[in-house]
């Protein structure tokens, strides 16, 4: 299938991959079966890769939901996001939709994407970020022109969900990659070991991901290795990562992130990628 160049990421997430596309690239298998990814966020993996096959997870519910709906209602969809103000009053009405369940359940699939979306484009940083009670929790960003509909790219995203075979699950990763067989390639991006104490964040959704976490991952990858699944996984190169994943090849990159509250700790960071595969993939 021929790539699309329009299509990209519709949303802005923590740890996205665009800074390291062109690493992550080099290390990509040159032929294999079905492609999964059990921590998709923003995608940009995905994307940039259009496999035919593919099986793509997150815990995040409302994200997969947006997916689907990009897929399946882009009309609709688009429609929606017109009626989205840029204002703080108008952002806060929609952020506190999820406070009141039953009211939230009474959204349609449409409304609940469209509401992700707006909050995306319009809170500080792009940062999506729920509490323990699993609401949006970030505050209003006052740009002057966020870009809330890029039917352009919305429109790209959807043609290729639905001319690829591209499934959608919300499940634990470990389940997600039950069905992962011999040639299969999985890529791996978890929320990251936090480089300090307090650099952690796994507020994308209201379960977390400590290092017990980290652990039960490198139990899967090693069941992955051991029915010949190829993968290759992302994370911070601390101590940590780097002990637990020792066994396998490790290669040290450097990323920009922005997600900071201080602009002084914005830059330029280590992390690793880790394979199971040798040259020639």
């Amino acid at each position: 299938m021929t790539k699309n160049k329009l299509v990209a990421p519709v949303v802005k997430w923590v740890g996205g991959k665009r800074q390291i596309l062109g690493e992550i690239e080099k290390y990509v298998p040159k032929k294999f079966g079905t492609y999964y990814e059990p921590f998709i966020g923003g995608g940009a993996v995905l994307f940039e890769l259009q496999p035919i096959r593919a099986v793509v997870s997150d815990i995040n519910a409302e994200l997969i939901n947006l997916y689907e709906v990009i897929r399946d209602e882009p009309d609709a969809l688009v429609e929606d996001l017109k009626q989205h103000k840029n204002s703080a009053e108008y952002f806060y009405e929609v952020r506190e939709k999820d406070r009141d369940k039953a009211l939230y359940a009474k959204l349609t699939p449409v409304q609940r994407a469209s509401r992700l979306l707006f909050l995306n484009k319009t809170c500080f940083n792009g940062l999506f970020r729920v509490n323990r009670a699993g609401e949006f929790n970030t505050p209003f960003g006052n740009y002057k022109n966020p870009n809330i509909i890029n039917e352009v790219t919305l429109r790209a995203v959807s043609s290729y969900l639905r001319s690829a075979q591209v499934s959608f699950l919300c499940l634990d990763f470990a389940t997600t990659l039950l069905s992962a067989s011999k040639d299969d390639f999985v890529y791996l991006d978890p929320p990251y070991d936090p480089v300090s104490d307090t650099s952690s964040f796994t507020g994308y959704d209201k379960g977390g991901f400590n290092q017990e976490e980290q652990k039960r991952l490198k139990l899967l990858c090693n069941d992955l290795h051991a029915r010949g699944v190829k993968f290759l996984l992302s994370n911070s190169s601390t101590s940590f990562i780097r002990e637990l994943y020792a066994e396998f090849r490790v290669e040290v990159v450097q990323a920009k992130r922005a997600i900071n509250s201080k602009a002084d700790r914005r830059g330029e960071v280590d992390e690793v990628l880790v394979r199971n595969y040798g040259v020639g993939y």
